[in-house]
């Protein structure tokens, strides 16, 4: 008997669909500004950034803040990115800002108030750029953007002991509450490190989530993964990376080891 058409159109039509993912995509910026020495990979020029949020916007994602995509993804909508940028960089208010503006766009800005004003000193040989202040934190909240923790001064948590873990997550969360009167939703673990003890400390401190990079077997709320995005991001690489994503975290499956041609392509480059 001949095959029912229909059924191997919906059977083409399903090997043709991205697979379902149980983990909001998440994207993961530093500091936005023109390029010079970058060893770390962490500076996206605005041009740059304009371009990668314009990819989104073709393949009809709209880039949002982390509480923002939970929420939206915990009540089964689809079509939204997390966007964030980690340290606090100051260029934040001046350089990304009015670009995320133009596209429609929030993020969640992870900030360091134990370094107010300060600088990356923890990146050597640098670049070093300036930190946000507690006005620039203000100015990024009152635009609209998501402000979490990313701890006071971007240490190794992991490394910690347990006075000073809870410093850096209970601490750092009255901090920003005093800034910007409101109490932060979201803890980064700087550098990505993250182990069962600092995600129950986040956990402790009343935060709603975590985010790390890739975290491996602790994958859950509190240890959510991302994709660092370059400079040398463009379509090809950003669509390896989506790919990448959604083959790591589909629906149901634990976290897989994926093709050395896709992570060749979308590998991180911090």
């Amino acid at each position: 008997m001949a095959a029912d058409p229909s059924a191997l159109t919906d059977s083409r039509s399903s090997r043709l669909r991205p697979p379902a993912c149980a983990q909001p995509w998440i994207l993961t910026y530093h500091s936005v500004s023109e390029r010079t020495s970058d060893p770390y990979g962490i500076t996206v020029s605005p041009e740059r950034l304009d371009r990668q949020l314009a990819w989104l916007g073709r393949r009809n994602y709209t880039a949002v803040g982390v509480a923002t995509l939970l929420r939206a993804h915990a009540e089964g909508r689809r079509g939204l990115v997390g966007l964030t940028f980690d340290d606090g960089y100051s260029d934040f208010v001046h350089e990304a800002l009015p670009v995320l503006r133009r596209h429609g766009c929030s993020a969640t800005v992870f900030v360091l108030p134990g370094r107010l004003g300060g600088s990356n000193e923890w990146d050597r040989p640098g670049p070093h750029k300036p930190l946000l202040t507690a006005e620039g934190i203000r100015a990024a909240a009152d635009a609209g953007m998501e402000i979490g923790s990313h701890g006071l001064r971007h240490r190794d948590l992991t490394s910690l002991s347990g006075s000073e873990l809870r410093r850096e997550t209970h601490h750092s969360r009255e901090l920003l509450h005093d800034i910007t009167g409101v109490v932060p939703e979201g803890f980064c673990y700087p550098y990505g490190s993250v182990d069962e003890r600092v995600a129950d400390s986040a956990r402790e401190a009343g935060y709603g989530y975590g985010c790390a990079l890739t975290p491996g077997p602790l994958l859950g709320p509190f240890t959510l993964p991302r994709t660092h995005v370059s400079h040398a991001d463009r379509a090809v690489r950003l669509r390896a990376k989506d790919l990448r994503h959604r083959l790591r975290y589909r629906a149901g499956v634990a976290p897989a080891r994926l093709p050395e041609t896709v992570t060749a392509v979308s590998g991180d480059l911090r």
